[in-house]
Order: C-alpha cells, then sequence, then structure tokens
C-alpha cells in the first residue's frame, strides 16, 4: 500500500487559451458537420421518396389493369380513393389509351414549393390499356423545419458553451487557490483513508479464510459420511466373513465388499472430475454402442418405477473420451434424475449429430447426448449454480454435491460444453456436446478371466512399491497372475536390481510413482527408458498431479485403485506390444 503524494493543481492563462481555441474549433466543426449531414440526408430523402412515389403509380398501374381492360370505371375509381389515405398525395388519374380521364382524385396542394410526378403505363403481356399520373408532395415543411432544427439547436449549444467556458475559466482561477488551501486537509485524509484500506483488507481476508473453511467443511462433510458407510461396509463385511463358513453367505459378503470398494473408487474420481485434475485415458469410440452396454448399469443404479429409454441416433458420429468418465457421468446424471422422480417416471438417453455448429465456444462438429427426465424441474435461479462443487438441494446425508460438477468437468475436459434446460413440475435435460472423432474406433478390451493364471509362468515383473501393505497385495496379484515378482522400496533399490539382471529375464516393472528418495516413478521409467528401451514400464498411481504428468508424456498408467482384473489386462498389453516389436510390428 503507497501512501498518495500531495496533490497540487496548477491552471495557467496559457493552458486556458489554448483549452478555448481548441474547444471553438470543435463546435465550428461540430456545426459544419451538421449541416453536410443535413443537406446529405434530404438528398436522401428526396431520393426514397421518388422511389416511394414510383412504387405506389406501379401498385396503381397494376391495379386498375383489369379495369381498363373491361371497361368499369367504378373498380379504378375505388383503387384511386384507397390511395387519399396518404394525407401526402394531392393528385391522381387514370386514362385509357384515347387519352381521356378514366378515374381520378386531387386534394388541395400544399405550400411546400415542391412537388413529385411520376407516369407509369398500364400494360399486361405488351399491351397497353392507359397510364397512370401520380402527383405528391416532395416533402412536407414541418419536416424539413424539424432537420434543420437541429442544426440551429447545435449553434446554440455551441455559443452557450463558450460563454459557459469563458465563465468557467475564471472561476477556475479561484477553485484553484481554495483546493490548493485543503491540499493539506486531504493530505490528512488520505492518512486516515490508508488505515481504513488497511484495516479492510484484513477483514476480507478474514472473510475470504471464512468462506474456505466453510467450503472445505461442507465437502468433507459430504465427503466423509459417504466414506465411514464405504468403511462400515468393508469393516463389518470382514468381520461377519470371519465369522461363516458358509460359501455361498461369504461369496455374498465380498460381492458387498467390493461394491462398496467400488463406490469409494467412484466417489474418488468425482472429487478429481470436478477439480478437472483427473487424468483422462480417451479414446475413440463407439457411443451407441458404448451406451447400449450401459442399459443394465442405468436400471440397477435406478428404482423399478422409472422406465429408461434410447434414442440413438443410427448414424451416430465416434467421439474421443474417457469411456469410464462418461460412465461415471451418465449414472451421476440418471441417479440426480431418479431423485427428481420420488413416485417414478422416465429417462430418456437420446444422442444426435450435430454438424458446423457455430454457437459460442461450440465450433465444429458435435454429438449432442441429452437425458432427459419427467422430474420436478430445477428452478430458474438454481440451473446456473448446479455445476457448482458442494451445491445440493438433496437432504443432509444424500449427496456430496459432485455429480453434476463432474459430469461438467469431464465435458469441458473432453473439449465440449454441458447445457442444461429445466420447467419446473415438467422435467429437466442434461445435454453434453461432445467433439466428433475422426480416428478409427478402438474396441473395448475384454476383461481378463477371474481366477487363478493357469499354465505356463509369464515371468519376472520388478514391483517398485514403498508401502509395506500395497506391496504385500500386489504381490499377490501379480504372483495370481502367473509373474514371479522381485520388490524395491525405491527407485534406487530398483536400478540396482535392473543393474543385477544380467540375463534380462525381468519382463516388466510396476512402479509406483510417488516414493521416497530423491527420484519418483516418473524419473525412474526415463532413466529405465535409457538403459533399457526394450523393458516396458507400467506406472501407478492414486495422486491426480502425478497422474496428469504420466498421461502427458505417454506412458502407460494404471490409476488407483485398480482390480486385479485390470492389472492383468495392463501387464498382458505391454507384453503383447513388447512380442509385436521384437517381430518389427507395430501394436494396436
Amino acid at each position: 500500500m503507497t501512501r498518495l503524494p500531495r496533490p497540487r493543481l496548477v491552471w495557467t492563462k496559457a493552458a486556458s487559451g489554448r483549452n478555448l481555441f481548441v474547444i471553438v474549433g470543435l463546435t465550428i466543426a461540430l456545426i459544419v458537420s451538421g449541416i453536410a449531414m443535413a443537406a446529405y440526408n434530404e438528398q436522401l430523402q428526396q431520393a426514397q421518396r421518388v422511389r416511394a412515389v414510383g412504387v405506389q403509380a406501379d401498385i396503381l398501374a397494376s391495379s386498375v389493369t383489369a379495369a381498363l381492360s373491361v371497361g368499369t370505371p367504378a373498380d379504378a375509381q375505388e383503387y384511386v380513393k384507397a390511395l387519399a389515405a396518404n394525407p401526402d398525395i394531392e393528385d391522381v388519374r387514370v386514362y385509357d389509351t384515347a387519352n381521356r380521364l378514366y378515374a381520378s382524385y386531387s386534394r388541395p396542394a400544399h405550400a411546400s414549393g415542391g412537388h413529385i410526378e411520376v407516369t407509369r403505363r398500364v400494360a399486361e403481356k405488351g399491351q397497353v390499356f392507359g397510364h397512370v399520373y401520380l402527383r405528391t408532395e416532395a416533402e412536407p415543411l414541418a419536416r424539413r423545419v424539424a432537420r434543420y432544427s437541429g442544426v440551429g439547436l447545435l449553434a446554440l449549444m455551441g455559443a452557450l458553451l463558450v460563454a459557459v467556458l469563458i465563465a468557467a475559466q475564471s472561476s477556475l482561477a479561484r477553485a484553484n487557490r481554495e483546493l490548493e488551501a485543503r491540499a493539506g486537509e486531504l493530505a490528512g485524509a488520505n492518512e486516515s483513508l490508508l488505515v481504513e484500506m488497511a484495516e479492510r483488507e484484513k477483514a476480507e481476508e478474514a472473510l475470504r479464510q471464512s468462506q474456505k473453511m466453510e467450503a472445505i467443511g461442507k465437502l468433507t462433510g459430504g465427503v466423509a459420511h459417504d466414506f465411514n458407510n464405504l468403511l462400515m461396509v468393508a469393516s463389518s463385511g470382514l468381520d461377519l466373513m470371519d465369522r461363516t463358513t458358509d460359501p455361498v453367505r461369504r461369496g455374498v459378503l465380498r460381492d458387498g465388499i467390493r461394491q462398496a470398494l467400488e463406490r469409494g473408487a467412484s466417489l474418488t474420481r468425482q472429487l478429481l472430475s470436478f477439480s478437472r485434475r483427473a487424468p483422462l485415458n480417451p479414446a475413440t469410440v463407439d457411443l451407441a454402442q458404448r451406451i447400449e452396454n450401459m442399459r443394465v448399469l442405468l436400471e440397477r443404479s435406478l428404482r423399478e418405477d422409472i422406465e429408461v429409454r434410447l434414442r440413438l441416433a443410427p448414424d451416430l458420429w465416434p467421439v474421443r473420451i474417457d469411456s469410464s468418465q462418461l460412465e461415471l457421468a451418465l449414472v451421476n446424471i440418471a441417479v440426480n434424475a431418479r431423485d427428481a422422480m420420488p413416485h417414478g417416471g422416465t429417462i430418456v438417453v437420446a444422442a444426435e449429430n450435430h454438424p458446423a455448429m457455430d454457437d459460442g465456444e461450440l465450433k465444429g462438429d458435435f454429438v449432442r447426448l441429452a437425458i432427459t427426465d419427467s422430474g420436478e424441474g430445477i428452478p430458474d435461479d438454481l440451473i446456473p449454480r448446479v455445476i457448482e462443487p458442494f451445491f445440493t438441494t438433496k437432504e443432509v446425508g444424500r449427496g456430496t454435491g459432485l455429480g453434476l460438477s463432474q459430469v461438467y468437468g469431464f465435458t469441458r475436459a473432453s473439449g465440449g460444453d454441458l447445457r442444461i434446460s429445466s420447467e419446473p413440475g415438467k422435467g429437466t435435460t442434461i445435454a453434453l456436446y461432445i467433439p466428433r472423432s475422426t480416428e478409427p474406433v478402438v474396441e473395448q478390451p475384454k476383461p481378463a478371466p477371474r481366477g487363478r493364471a493357469g499354465g505356463k509362468a509369464k515371468g519376472r515383473i520388478l514391483l517398485v512399491e514403498d508401502d509395506e501393505t500395497v506391496a504385500a497385495l500386489v504381490t499377490a496379484m501379480v504372483t495370481e497372475l502367473g509373474y514371479e515378482p522381485t520388490r524395491a522400496s525405491t527407485a534406487a533399490a530398483a536400478l540396482e536390481a535392473l543393474e543385477k539382471d544380467k540375463d534380462k529375464s525381468l519382463q516388466v516393472v510396476f512402479s509406483d510413482m510417488v516414493m521416497p528418495g530423491a527420484m519418483n516413478g516418473l524419473e525412474l521409467a526415463r532413466e529405465i527408458g535409457r538403459r533399457r528401451p526394450d523393458l516396458p514400464v507400467v506406472l501407478t498411481t492414486g495422486f491426480s498431479d502425478a497422474a496428469a504428468a504420466a498421461t502427458a508424456e505417454g506412458m502407460r498408467l494404471l490409476v488407483k485403485p485398480y482390480r486385479i482384473e485390470a492389472l492383468a489386462a495392463e501387464l498382458d498389453a505391454v507384453r503383447e506390444a513388447k512380442r509385436l516389436q521384437r517381430k518389427g510390428r507395430k501394436p494396436h
């Protein structure tokens, strides 16, 4: 915060004389330009009047054609009288081919000093039946006076301006002396203002901190509630599994624990998506096929009294998106729609092509994916707020306010946009605009089968993980998949293990990204790429920043938490890519 200097006011006669000269010159220029514009407008008005009278004459000529051709003067007179509604028309006449007056209308001429006269032939298909004559006043005197009164007003204003400036010049000198005398008072007021500004900045900073804490409280309250429920399911499920030997009962409990873990992973993805820090894994997909495959998932997320209908265009374009984020977005929208229909209803999922869009930020070819429900709708004043993080209209414990935030963050991160339209009592439509992709569709990989991997061993794997609990579980998972694991807790230990691998029996490196020591997982992958370019590396992390960095460099990434099927698919993919590389073929 800086102190304001003591004000000094200086007004000289030379400066005031220059200002007076400039203002007088501008005033004269303004008056001259006003006269020129008035003259130019008068020419335009005259030309417009001539065109308008010509059009009226043409209309009259075409209207009386039938009357002249069959010889009915009464009809022609009716058309002529119709022009009497125009106060500017002074004389109208219709003549036949013998130049005899057929119909006419006239009124006293105005004393304007100008008239416009137009004559037109009455003809049809080359045959002439006569002609019409039309005379109007060039321009009413009142209009002309009104137009030029503006120029006079400008001149009057210019004279007043000069007079005011002369009077102000003397008063400014007097005011300058008075203001100089008050400069001391202003300096004191400035000191007081600086103190008040400092106090206000402190108050505003305290308010911002309070708002941050309130926002964090809303987030942590909703997230903690959901995670406590998930932990309760997992904890009680494990306790009950220890107390029963019934395989059916243990299977039910195991499925419940797995479902709780999947819900926890989904909640984490929501947190990362609304902050737009979740790493996307986009691929070109057949949107219609993906939505068809999600029908069962959507129906399971809803109640029995809610019907899901799909309306997908047969020629739907492919799009490049993260399929898992798309599924999460659709489920979030469907759950919101379910809560808006407490007595049941219908959800329609429609998709269609929108070519060559030019609507705000949407420019190009897009696919519009719209989800419409028949629920209670959203008030107009709440529509802009429903995509805000933490905002929810649901009761406490029924949501964290992150659902539509995730949808918005995912859509924007995919290069598209989100549009919401709603009418209270009639339902809501949430439309996702996703850019069209011209790349070939990537087939969805089939999940690896459950159960112990049998048959031939798949080779050695270097597992780099600093957390003992996670390392033990991942070691069991890769062993289950048929690999022989070698564990390292730091990047330095992993490089030592790599040096000892003289026969190059290691098939793949599976490394965490966030580890203690001077080198993290991404730097380890770069170093392995320099030392052993033929040795594939798969990275894993649950941190959004680390995942985004790995994705930006094109590294293979498995986001935590992951299931053994996903781990098996990723390891098989890198082994297949290595096999094709040895044969000189590019992996798909």
